[in-house]
């Protein structure tokens, strides 16, 4: 007998049906949430401590002062326990200590020496992460040319020692802008300073403070420029007296005021109207941007004594003055600084004087009376002769001098010693222009 099909045939049309799919194994129990276990664990009440950090010996990081004593600080480091700072490795400025320098609760940038010792304590130095930080800082100055600031230490042959958080040298050409001769004097002060090279290797920091004053000075004589002009008035400090005159900084540009120029009278010496670090007034009398050259003026800011002389030394009047020089045709007299007149040759003596000399001489104090005064050519003729009580020809030498003139001199005056005074007096003016001018 056939076996019995336990499955019925498809119909015609249907599709026939797939094998049955092994039933699917049971999802496994899910494990339990660590965390709940883990908080289970901690006691009640009580946080979990935080991670300790990965440290190595060498790294640098920021710690909290916990403690100060004269041999060290105890530092917070984030570490399992708090770090030792030997005084030997703190970075203190010279003369201070550590008490003097920190307290409990500053935060100090210190280096991992080691993390375990005999005592379990870490060991840290504070002058190595000091020092760490420090080169970062100076390498990134150097490359941006950032200006930095540098506490001078000490002065040693060559330059200055600056503290930048490790030793800093400043060259002595590096200084200023002109040649130091004492380099003591900037012990104690901050220089504003351009790291121009730097080498850890060889430890070597190396600043300059002039690089710094030459930029800030072009710019400030480049905006002066701009703002110069012919008739200003400015005030300016001098830096320089010559034999010839001084020169004064207007502001990043120097001008030459002539010693013509510093005071209505004659000026021996630059240095007996001015001194090195005098504020004054000048006015600018040319100005030469080619050639960057600018002539100044202190006499044109000052009263012209010549506005009010036809006032204070009105025709006839008797005063007294000093003898500045001698000329063959006569003598110019001093009446005031500024104000200075001729004494003809003809007007010396009541006799014909063949030499100024023979009467009068240099530095000498004379009474003269006066005889013209022109504010706008300048000029005052005066007369020995006549300042005796405004006496005439007759006694007026005897009652100056004291003693009578030898018989040559008695005899009558020549028309050039009449007629020459004025020729001979703008002859001599010309003359001492040209001098000034060279």
């Amino acid at each position: 007998m056939e076996e019995q099909r336990l499955t019925p045939e498809p119909e015609p049309g249907m599709p026939e049906e797939s094998p049955a799919a092994p039933a699917p194994e049971p999802a496994p129990e899910p494990a339990e949430d660590p965390a709940p276990v883990a908080a289970a664990a901690a006691p009640a009440g009580e946080e979990t401590m935080p991670p300790v950090p990965s440290l190595r010996p060498g790294d640098v990081v920021d710690g909290t002062v916990v403690a100060v004593t004269d041999d060290g600080l105890l530092v917070d480091f984030g570490y399992k326990s708090d770090g030792s700072v030997p005084a030997g490795e703190l970075r203190l400025p010279q003369g201070r200590t550590a008490t003097e320098v920190f307290a409990p609760g500053q935060v100090v940038p210190v280096m991992v020496q080691q993390l375990e010792t005999a005592d379990g304590t870490p060991l840290l130095s504070h002058r190595r992460g000091v020092e760490a930080q420090a080169w970062v800082w100076l390498e990134e100055a150097h490359r941006t040319g950032d200006v930095i600031e540098a506490p001078v230490t000490a002065a040693v042959k060559g330059g200055l020692v600056c503290d930048v958080g490790l030793r800093g040298f400043m060259p002595a050409s590096h200084v200023e802008r002109g040649y130091v001769n004492d380099l003591s004097v900037y012990v104690g002060q901050t220089l504003r300073a351009r790291v121009i090279e730097i080498d850890r290797g060889k430890n070597r920091v190396i600043l300059s403070q002039k690089i710094v004053l030459e930029e800030e000075h072009k710019r400030m004589r480049d905006r002066t420029w701009t703002t110069l002009a012919e008739g200003q008035v400015r005030r300016g400090v001098v830096k320089g007296l010559t034999d010839f005159g001084a020169f004064v900084d207007l502001g990043g540009v120097d001008g030459l005021l002539h010693v013509s120029e510093m005071a209505w009278g004659r000026v021996a010496h630059p240095s007996d109207v001015l001194q090195v670090g005098d504020e004054i007034d000048v006015m600018i009398l040319r100005l030469d941007p080619t050639r960057e050259k600018i002539s100044l003026g202190l006499k044109q800011v000052l009263p012209d004594p010549w506005e009010t002389a036809e006032e204070r030394y009105a025709i006839g009047s008797i005063h007294e003055g000093k003898v500045m020089r001698l000329a063959s045709f006569g003598a110019f007299v001093q009446l005031e600084p500024g104000v200075e007149g001729l004494v003809h040759i003809s007007q010396m003596a009541d006799y014909h004087v063949h030499e100024p000399g023979e009467v009068v001489t240099e530095g000498q104090t004379v009474k003269v009376k006066v005889l013209r005064v022109s504010p706008v050519e300048r000029r005052i003729s005066l007369s020995i002769r006549d300042a005796d009580h405004g006496g005439g020809r007759s006694g007026g030498f005897q009652q100056q001098w004291g003693f009578e003139p030898p018989q040559h001199h008695r005899e009558g005056l020549t028309l050039g010693d009449m007629f020459g005074a004025l020729f001979e007096e703008s002859k001599e003016r010309m003359q001492d222009r040209d001098r000034e001018e060279i």
